[in-house]
């Protein structure tokens, strides 16, 4: 997925990573060394605080003009896509240059108009099972299905 996002955003010389609370800021810090790794782009960080089960308000870590930047909101999993739908709240009081999406296992269930651009697993579930994704500090464990 780095690889990826270098490919899309080549010309760029800054990237905002926004992990989503727990799971996704733990991935976007993956994302964040592994970008530090192969290329020269630089990448800031911060993180998007909601509750995913009533996304009212929707907080980050700090304050960033995102004027003209691109954003790549990430998340461990893309359920109906209603959380990354909420995550964007704060970015639209500006006027980034480009915001994308990242997930790290995507499911087939779309409730709300979210298509993630980069996604390192797509899953065909059924309504009633989960996809958890286990984190231990800053590693990913893996993701399993209940």
């Amino acid at each position: 997925m780095a690889y990826e996002i270098i490919e899309n955003n080549f010309d760029e010389d800054e990237l905002i990573l926004a992990g989503i609370r727990e799971s996704g800021s733990v991935i976007a810090r993956n994302i964040q060394t592994l970008l530090g790794q192969i290329t020269n782009i630089s990448t800031d960080l911060i993180m998007v605080t909601l509750d995913k089960k009533v996304p009212q308000e929707v907080t980050l870590s700090r304050s960033v003009n995102f004027e003209g930047k691109i954003v790549i909101l990430i998340d461990d999993v893309s359920n109906s896509g209603r959380t990354l739908l909420y995550s964007l709240k704060p970015f639209l009081n500006f006027h980034p240059k480009k915001i994308q999406t990242l997930v790290l296992v995507e499911r087939t269930h779309k409730a709300y108009p979210i298509k993630p651009d980069y996604v390192g697993l797509s899953v065909a579930t059924t309504l009633q099972e989960h996809i958890y994704v286990e984190v231990d500090g800053e590693t990913v464990k893996g993701a399993w299905l209940e």
